[in-house]
């Protein structure tokens, strides 16, 4: 039926238009949505499972953690700790203890309507990370140091990419002097450029009750109440001992009621063993030792396992973000810390490419689906990085969105029902016209089924080049600039910024 005017003077339209126009509507189910179920993954088997974890527990027991400091230290024999020396074991019934205290699930709240991402079981949520300092130029295409104007930026740009979850600040902005003007900026960009859940640093501990008095402003109340931020937090230094800095960070954030993540990240041939099931073996322990604490502090308060394996090049000593190693053992991570209930976050992303190009396009999307498939709850680094986390960029941000689209529907599986099952359809088509094309079971497919990315090339070559043979990076620097000239979200209103950047000091 062509499109033309009715008796009655009405515009017919043909129903290749009609489904057109709800194409652009966007499809009423997302083939890809965040929280995707994982786990189907397992580069471990069961028993090696259980050896390494029993591994760790060793190691906590009888080599027990260096260098805590007086109030953990005091706080931990509480809990059922022991001195040797200058260290502290952490008996196997006291781990365990804290493994049984510690949530099943956490919730991280948008700021928005349908932003909210519930932590745990098998659902994998894909994120942001880092603290690049340097940015890949949107003009020039060269690399230069980040600034304050591209931390509020990158937090807009991914406010409007729907495959990442949640946002931590992925450059540093150092163009700003002195740690407390960095925490206060990056708080505010933080709360004022995007209403998904967001997770910061703090580099001291007074810094967190100023900050926690603008999350307090934010949230038009109580942020306790209803979390949307987490703290990112390295209480552990490779190899086993506490940091004190970041230990007192902890302290101030269970105190205010910021949720943490308490990230490991040994590096293996380093600052943990080079052997593979080592690594596994001294990072979980560690792992372990900020759940230990935790729990010594308060127990059962929300913090997400972040045990990231982190990979060097043994011939150069260089931190090697790409590769196979990295993913295997991200995912193991992420098998062992589901294995033991816990809320699981691990890395991703982090390729070593300068280049928006194939081998950034290949370490991303090769360690992005070994950590989804393998069940990380949070997978941290997912989008944006470059040059082994020296770098952010925009173009990264736009292609990783697509490319974690792809790694959702994978984790999604197929709908094995009476319905994808039907026969009859098959039965109409060979007995019919002999294809599928306009077939109703056909058209609800499309949308429901299949993922159509947003910059990835599948015109003809003939097309491909009268539209002047662009590549990816073109595509995506596109993208990216109509996103930042168009898309400028607030989350806070007029009153609240004003609130809030008295409370940081911002002028």
């Amino acid at each position: 039926m062509s499109e033309g005017t009715t008796s009655t003077g009405r515009i017919r339209r043909s129903g290749r238009t009609d489904r057109m126009a709800r194409r652009a509507a966007g499809p009423t189910v997302d083939p890809c949505p965040p929280g995707a179920p994982g786990g189907r993954y397992r580069p471990l088997r069961s028993m090696e499972v259980e050896r390494i974890v029993a591994a760790a527990l060793e190691l906590l027991a009888t080599l027990g953690m260096g260098e805590a400091p007086d109030r953990l230290r005091a706080d931990l024999l509480r809990a059922g700790a022991r001195e040797a020396g200058d260290r502290v074991l952490l008996p196997e019934a006291l781990v365990r203890e804290a493994i049984a205290a510690a949530p099943r699930r956490i919730a991280l709240h948008g700021r928005a309507p349908g932003r909210d991402v519930v932590l745990g079981g098998d659902a994998v949520h894909f994120g942001t990370g880092g603290a690049a300092v340097q940015a890949l130029d949107l003009d020039t295409g060269l690399y230069r140091p980040s600034t304050l104007r591209d931390l509020r930026d990158f937090t807009r740009l991914q406010d409007a990419l729907p495959h990442i979850s949640w946002f931590t600040r992925c450059c540093i902005a150092t163009d700003l002097e002195g740690p407390w003007a960095l925490d206060a900026h990056t708080a505010h960009a933080l709360l004022r450029h995007t209403t998904k859940p967001v997770a910061t640093a703090f580099t001291l501990e007074e810094h967190v009750a100023p900050i926690a008095a603008a999350l307090d402003i934010a949230a038009g109340g109580d942020f306790a109440a209803r979390p949307f931020l987490k703290a990112h937090v390295s209480p552990v230094i490779s190899p086993m001992r506490y940091g004190e800095d970041a230990v007192d960070v902890v302290y101030a954030c269970i105190r205010h009621g910021i949720p943490l993540s308490c990230i490991t990240a040994a590096q293996s041939g380093a600052t943990a063993p080079a052997t593979l099931a080592g690594f596994l073996v001294q990072s979980l322990a560690e792992t372990l030792a900020s759940l230990a604490m935790v729990h010594a502090i308060r127990p059962g308060f929300p913090m997400v396992f972040s045990n990231w394996p982190l990979v060097i090049d043994l011939r150069s000593g260089a931190f090697a973000g790409g590769g196979g190693e990295i993913a295997v053992l991200n995912a193991a991570s992420a098998q062992i810390s589901n294995a033991l209930g816990l809320v699981s976050g691990v890395a991703a992303s982090m390729t070593d490419a300068k280049a928006v190009d194939a081998q950034a396009g290949a370490e991303k999307a090769l360690t992005a689906l070994a950590a989804g498939l393998a069940g990380g709850n949070l997978v941290y680094e997912s989008a944006g990085m470059t040059a082994s986390l020296l770098g952010a960029s925009f173009e990264a941000f736009v292609l990783d969105d697509d490319m974690l689209a792809g790694v959702l529907r994978v984790l999604r599986g197929i709908e094995v029902t009476d319905a994808t099952l039907d026969l009859a359809p098959i039965r109409a088509a060979v007995l019919g016209e002999g294809h599928f094309l306009g077939a109703p079971e056909t058209l609800a497919a499309m949308e429901r089924d299949y993922h159509y990315p947003a910059l990835a090339d599948r015109d003809a070559p003939s097309a491909w080049a009268e539209a002047g043979a662009p590549d990816a990076w073109s595509r995506a620097k596109a993208r990216a600039r109509h996103l930042l000239a168009t898309h400028h979200p607030e989350g806070l209103t007029p009153a609240q910024d004003r609130a809030v950047r008295a409370a940081l000091a911002i002028p």
